[in-house]
């Protein structure tokens, strides 16, 4: 895979963080099934572990009310893992608290699929 390669995944991707703060690509449940690996899973800040059904349940109860914030990220960094498979690392800056992000992400199909993701608060 070439620079210009990962440079173009990287570009897709960058839209589409911070994960599920991006109302433009799905807020329904079937929308976010399709974008999540059916064993996705995060870690949250609190180091707590969330499965796929919590954090949609979580999602859809969110996306009633309006993004609070635009939820700006920077440093954004990606690595090749396996064919189709990606790591992206990234910082996002919330109101409050600072956090460092991993988003592993799959293309599958011509789309991506999150498969796991985790938020660890900046000391």
């Amino acid at each position: 895979m070439s620079d210009f390669d990962l440079e173009n995944i990287l570009g897709e991707l960058l839209q589409r963080e911070p994960i599920f703060h991006r109302r433009a690509f799905g807020t329904s449940r079937d929308e976010l099934e399709a974008m999540t690996a059916e064993d996705f899973f995060e870690i949250g800040a609190s180091g707590r572990i969330y499965r796929r059904d919590f954090v949609i349940a979580n999602l859809l109860e969110r996306y009633k009310q309006p993004e609070r914030h635009d939820w700006p990220c920077r440093d954004f960094s990606i690595r090749r893992l396996a064919e189709n498979l990606y790591l992206l690392n990234y910082t996002l800056d919330e109101p409050g608290r600072t956090t460092l992000r991993t988003t592993i992400w799959q293309s599958s199909g011509g789309s991506w699929k999150i498969v796991f993701h985790q938020g660890t608060i900046a000391g």
